[in-house]
């Protein structure tokens, strides 16, 4: 399905689902803000990487306006649904201080390999055990497990942008989990090198060794 979207790129990468809150200060923006909110339609968000406006973003809502300053500018909640490709973009768009243009929706395949989820899903938590932090999210859907942890696995900008341009969830799973097979290591070796720097300088007990 093609259509038209007003676009507000970002060095950033959004997923669908994702609440993310904006600080809207720019003319354009507070104007495409106001429309959207107006009329109940939606923006798209591309992600604009290396000075770069890339094929790939993510249609949001506006959940929620959540301050307005006396300025004009604004604090805004909005929601991912669909993720698209940019096929063509005009700035501004029409007579609009915005940018826009015709984007194609994206049909993922949410099917899943319950193996490779479960896998996963054990590096995830060796991750956060490693780092001894929590999980700040609660996961609603096993069939968009990706892109709910895509932020909190250590990816890269450009690694966020990779997993969003993949159709399957379970390539992305996949994607991810190759991501911790070769990441985990290195956080071990980290974590041990903290203990190391951490013991200098102090009394150091060693169990007598058998020869």
């Amino acid at each position: 399905m093609e259509k038209i979207l007003p676009l507000f790129p970002l060095g950033l990468v959004a997923y669908p689902g994702e609440a993310l809150n904006l600080h809207i200060f720019e003319p354009r923006y507070r104007q495409l803000v106001r429309e959207c909110n107006q009329y109940k339609t939606t923006f798209g968000i591309p992600a604009f990487l290396n000075n770069r406006l890339m094929a790939y973003g993510t249609e949001m809502e506006i959940s929620k306006i959540q301050k307005i300053y006396d300025d004009g500018r604004m604090d805004i909640r909005t929601r991912g649904l669909r993720v698209f490709r940019v096929l063509t973009f005009d700035n501004p768009l029409n007579d609009k201080l915005y940018a826009g243009g015709l984007v194609e929706m994206i049909e993922y395949e949410m099917e899943f390999d319950p193996s490779i989820q479960l896998q996963l899903w054990a590096k995830i938590e060796q991750l956060y055990r490693l780092l001894q932090v929590s999980m700040d999210t609660q996961i609603v859907d096993n069939q968009a497990l990706s892109f709910q942890v895509g932020h909190r696995v250590g990816l890269s900008l450009e690694q966020e942008y990779e997993l969003l341009c993949l159709h399957k969830e379970k390539e992305r799973q996949l994607f991810l989990l190759e991501h911790l097979e070769k990441t985990l290591p290195i956080v071990e070796e980290m974590e041990r090198t903290k203990q190391i720097i951490k013991m200098n300088g102090h009394f150091k007990h060693f169990d007598p060794l058998n020869f």
